[in-house]
């Protein structure tokens, strides 16, 4: 199964590094927020002042709601926390976050939270490619 998800992960990927836990997904820990499921779907938690579209537009305006901004790449740069974002057809499915390390992790759904090398481990049939990068200041605590 992992070889059709995620065809791209190295051969010691992924690595478990957080148990399944159905409370949170991939946009609450971009965010760091562990304690809810974020997506603009009804009966999930959402910024207000956001539309509830599953856009890309709207899942990048809500990891600006926790400081995130657009940038190039996902080279480490000391300071900064990177996010990569994914989608097939346009439409959002994932979104990666990278540790000061240049590792990454992913919760995938209410699955487990694994590590994996690059942004581009979990790219594939399941999340697709990555779309964008976005960065904000490693948040205190962190």
């Amino acid at each position: 199964m992992r070889e059709f998800a995620f065809p791209f992960l190295d051969g010691d990927e992924p690595k478990s590094i957080g148990p399944a836990d159905p409370t949170y997904n991939c946009v609450a820990w971009a965010v760091g927020d562990v304690s809810r499921w974020w997506w603009p779907h009804e009966g999930r938690y959402w910024p207000d002042e956001l539309p509830r579209e599953e856009t890309l537009d709207a899942i990048i305006a809500a990891l600006a709601t926790a400081g995130y901004t657009n940038c190039l790449t996902s080279d480490v740069e000391p300071g900064i926390q990177k996010v990569a974002v994914y989608a097939k057809a346009g439409i959002p499915t994932h979104v990666a976050r990278q540790h000061p390390d240049g590792r990454w992790s992913s919760k995938l759904g209410g699955d487990v939270l694994i590590g994996h090398a690059t942004p581009h481990g979990v790219e594939g049939p399941v999340y697709g490619d990555v779309v964008c990068y976005l960065a904000r200041p490693i948040p205190a605590g962190s």
